[in-house]
């Protein structure tokens, strides 16, 4: 089955929406261990070649992790706030991802 590369860069772009900077997101960062928010259909096969394709290493393991859907109140009116999906992505100790 062949792909077509613009097809292909779609796919990688959808899989990862950005890096997910938090305390405990920067404070992994020094164990190379690096978090993204990605796509709710994304799986760990996919994630792994989108994160070699943007930052040319190779992820030793990825987690994936649920985030839950949460209900919030604001100016009165009741609503959710979205929920999603993050992936925790570990890297080689040499293995660096810079981010700008």
């Amino acid at each position: 089955m062949e792909y077509n590369l613009k097809n292909m860069s779609d796919i990688i772009l959808k899989t990862i929406k950005n890096p997910r900077v938090t305390e405990k997101a920067s404070n992994m960062i020094t164990q190379n261990v690096y978090t993204f928010n990605v796509a709710v259909s994304a799986n760990k096969k996919e994630i792994k070649k989108a994160i070699f394709s943007l930052y040319k290493v190779k992820p030793v393991k990825i987690n994936i992790l649920s985030i839950p859907h949460k209900n919030i109140t604001s100016k009165g009116k009741k609503g959710i706030r979205g929920g999603g999906k993050k992936a925790v992505v570990f890297l080689k100790k040499e293995d660096k991802i810079e981010f700008i």
